[in-house]
């Protein structure tokens, strides 16, 4: 089993950068694919991207790709999210997530999520 606390959240203007750090806990954390989910007001919980348990190899939604980067260091338990040139439409509490499966759906632990804002 895995805890995860995302946090480096907060208000950014638009085409600022964000960077977002989820921190887990226990040894397995490196047996795990991890990936960033996000949810606005009104929506549906919606994919962002998603790291494999070596950090080989990524996924991201098409609507963050060459503008977010994902990113694990194992080491410290820790996976990155790195959100450049932010839009108000990026705007929502993104959920740090961990499953065993590279996949934009099944993942089995969650964090508690930290919130993004982006001004017009």
């Amino acid at each position: 089993q895995v805890q995860l606390v995302e946090s480096g959240g907060g208000m950014v203007q638009a085409g600022g950068s964000l960077r977002l750090s989820c921190a887990a806990s226990g040894r397995s954390f490196s047996s795990y694919v991890t990936g960033w989910f996000r949810q606005a007001p009104g929506k549906e919980r919606e994919f962002v991207a998603a790291i494999s348990r070596t950090g080989g190899s990524m996924d991201y939604a098409d609507s963050v790709k060459g503008r977010f980067t994902i990113s694990r260091d194992n080491a410290k338990f820790t996976v990155y999210l790195q959100m450049n040139n932010l839009k108000p439409e990026n705007t929502a509490v993104y959920y740090c997530a961990a499953g065993p499966l590279m996949c934009r759906r099944y993942y089995n632990y969650w964090g508690q999520g930290t919130q993004v804002t982006v001004s017009s």
